[in-house]
């Protein structure tokens, strides 16, 4: 089990929300405190710098604001995974489950830099069923997923399950809802 005290410090704990039952993890608070937010991308580049990759993927909404940073630090494309029906033109569709109901992601395939290696950067792993979604998008245009990074994981949810033997990092995990 990962602990940061940076982390925990600023994510707030939301019972009953977006559903009745469900425990949501706000990471607001990390991107309103600097020393947080610096915590986050300063761990980003510790991981990622010198590992070979070619884009930085990054799912709807919340993974934008720690994606782009990485990528730009790289000097490598941000690859945005949207919710259906935000992005104009042909796309890849896939749909899949989350721990309270279904859900639909889309990828503009032109997007995806052939055969290099991708990191999908998200800001929670719940039941994993977002990250195996758009690794399967990136795969599908493709890309190579060889690492997946959230902020915070929750393992009592067992993604493994569902993302098989991925490599996933998270940087802080809570044991329970």
């Amino acid at each position: 089990m990962k602990t940061d005290p940076i982390l925990d410090q600023a994510i707030r704990k939301v019972p009953d929300f977006p559903h009745k039952g469900i425990l949501f993890y706000d990471i607001t608070g990390v991107l309103t405190s600097p020393s947080a937010f610096a915590h986050v991308i300063d761990t980003l580049k510790k991981l990622y710098t010198g590992k070979g990759l070619g884009a930085v993927a990054a799912v709807e909404s919340r993974g934008f604001v720690f994606a782009a940073p990485l990528a730009l630090h790289l000097g490598v494309p941000l690859i945005l995974v949207r919710k259906k029906g935000k992005l104009p033109g042909v796309t890849l569709q896939r749909s899949y489950s989350l721990e309270y109901g279904q859900a639909v992601l889309e990828v503009h395939p032109h997007d995806v830099p052939k055969g290099v290696d991708i990191v999908i950067v998200d800001d929670l792993l719940a039941t994993g069923g977002t990250l195996k979604a758009a690794a399967d998008l990136l795969e599908e245009a493709g890309g190579r997923v060889t690492d997946c990074f959230c902020v915070v994981g929750l393992p009592f949810l067992a993604p493994e399950r569902t993302l098989g033997g991925r490599k996933v990092v998270t940087m802080i995990d809570y044991a329970s809802e």
